[in-house]
């Protein structure tokens, strides 16, 4: 009986490490925006964790698809309101882009509109719209500044 209880402690051991390695070994989907007001300004966050300029964005909700995670992340991020996703910018998959995690990050443009106030006061320090010439030129969060770069040169990205 002994024999048996250990047996299947190991099975239930092995279970357990196949269900934890398909949780924490696969990428996690997430987004960036890069939100045009009416007046062509780019509007980016100052995060709380790092202190840099970022696009708003975040981790896809079980559940829900990437137009809704834009249009949740961006209202939660920024107070702004997604009027249309207008062009896909790229994917952005490579595994150390994100100091935290390996994420896959689909970015898009998007058009909005609204009152910039920032709501979600752990994640974001500031909001602040810049105009696509005068963007900061300090360091920028994860693989932000690439992202803002493909999208100023028209490019649509897989990398």
């Amino acid at each position: 009986m002994f024999a048996t209880a250990i047996q299947s402690t190991r099975s239930l051991w092995r279970f357990g490490q196949t269900v934890l390695g398909v949780i924490f070994r696969h990428p996690i989907p997430g987004t960036s925006i890069i939100p045009i007001l009416p007046d062509g300004k780019i509007v980016l966050i100052r995060r709380r964790d790092n202190g840099l300029w970022a696009l708003p964005g975040g981790m896809v909700d079980w559940g829900e698809d990437i137009p809704n995670t834009v249009e949740r992340e961006l209202k939660e991020e920024t107070g702004l309101e997604l009027v249309k996703i207008t062009r896909l910018v790229g994917v952005y998959s490579k595994p150390n882009r994100d100091p935290r995690i390996h994420s896959i990050c689909v970015v898009v443009e998007a058009q909005v509109q609204g009152s910039m106030e920032v709501q979600d006061t752990l994640e974001v320090m500031e909001i602040q719209a810049f105009s696509p010439d005068s963007l900061p030129d300090e360091p920028m969060s994860h693989d932000h500044a690439q992202q803002l770069q493909d999208y100023l040169n028209g490019l649509t990205t897989l990398s």
